[in-house]
């Protein structure tokens, strides 16, 4: 009986383990930073301690240890991404309005050089193999890869339809959404070709992208409320947990193993956890806020940031603008802050 009853402990240890929550998150702070205008994508640069934030027609910077601002980048028009290479100094902004890609130096935040790309560049990420930056261009439907030691054009690539979110494996592949044909590309980042075309269906419309580099998987979230989880060297699509309304970025976290998506429309984080294997299944919703559609993970402390406002009412509608979007009133421009519990 003393046999059974500890092996019968044993199992019911390890079944509680496995069936534990996963660490729980909530919003535990803000960081105000006013002024005016939109916003699109954060960059967290963990090894640098800085936060990349766009706003507007510029970059604001924040130390995110201290949570103050530390410098803009300004001169810009309609930005939306930033990409760190940090092995190079640089950093390089999409800049939407002016259909250029903006190099940076780590440094002292100074532009070095302003470089063409396509039409309406948006996502952008910088390839540590082949040392080039991708930025994704969302009206000329390609990508301009560009050499991030030089600024020089390497070349571009067709992408058959309109690119979102990318990341890059570091070992020489990078991957995009495509939005309008629910597709992801993989891109060979020395050849520059697309070497594969995978469909995430049932996943409609997919826009942040995320990626596990070390267990090969992609988390890319899309309009119909479910991530797709994709096997990154076949394109197989492996789980498609659920996931808020209105999602625009996705995250990993390789220190917590755990993928994350922000939900504008709905005002919460989903976070994702892997409970068996290519198994996968909604560990927790954190409420965040209206709004709060783009963010960015700090991989040392685990923490992730937010942007949001507070909003009037829609602009009026015109012949040119059927869309009606809330206002952003000035002066309400903000990062949430979410952290483990």
């Amino acid at each position: 009986m003393r046999k059974l009853s500890l092996a019968f402990s044993s199992v019911l240890m390890a079944t509680a383990a496995l069936l534990a929550p996963a660490q729980s998150y909530k919003v535990t702070g803000s960081i105000a930073i006013g002024g005016t205008g939109g916003w699109d994508y954060l960059t967290a640069d963990a090894q640098n301690r800085r936060l990349y934030v766009s706003h507007g027609n510029e970059v604001v910077v924040i130390d995110p240890d201290s949570q103050k601002i530390v410098g803009h980048i300004t001169g810009l028009n309609r930005i939306h991404g930033i990409a760190i290479a940090s092995d190079l100094g640089l950093g390089f902004i999409s800049d939407g309005g002016s259909n250029e890609v903006v190099a940076f130096q780590l440094e002292d935040l100074s532009v070095k050089q302003k470089i063409k790309a396509g039409t309406n560049p948006d996502g952008i990420v910088y390839d540590s193999a082949s040392k080039r930056v991708f930025a994704f261009n969302g009206r000329s439907g390609d990508a301009t890869a560009i050499d991030g030691a030089t600024g020089n054009v390497a070349g571009t690539v067709k992408l058959g339809g309109k690119p979102e979110f990318p990341v890059s494996d570091g070992q020489g592949s990078v991957y995009a959404n495509i939005e309008d044909k629910s597709e992801i590309v993989r891109i060979d980042s020395k050849a520059l070709t697309v070497s594969s075309r995978w469909s995430v269906a049932p996943c409609e419309s997919p826009s942040g992208l995320a990626i596990d580099g070390e267990n090969r998987r992609l988390f890319s979230v899309c309009d119909n409320k479910m991530m797709a989880i994709v096997d990154a060297d076949t394109g197989k699509v492996i789980a498609t947990p659920a996931i808020g309304e209105g999602p625009d970025a996705a995250a990993f976290d390789p220190g917590t193993k755990l993928a994350f998506s922000s939900n504008g429309e709905s005002g919460t984080l989903t976070v994702i956890k892997e409970s068996g294997k290519d198994q996968y299944s909604e560990a927790g919703t954190v409420q965040t806020a209206q709004g709060a559609r783009t963010m960015a993970l700090d991989e040392k402390t685990h923490k992730i940031y937010l942007a949001t406002a507070s909003f009037g009412p829609p602009a009026p509608s015109t012949s040119g603008n059927a869309r009606r979007r809330p206002t952003i009133l000035p002066g309400t421009f903000k990062l949430l802050v979410v952290s483990e519990q």
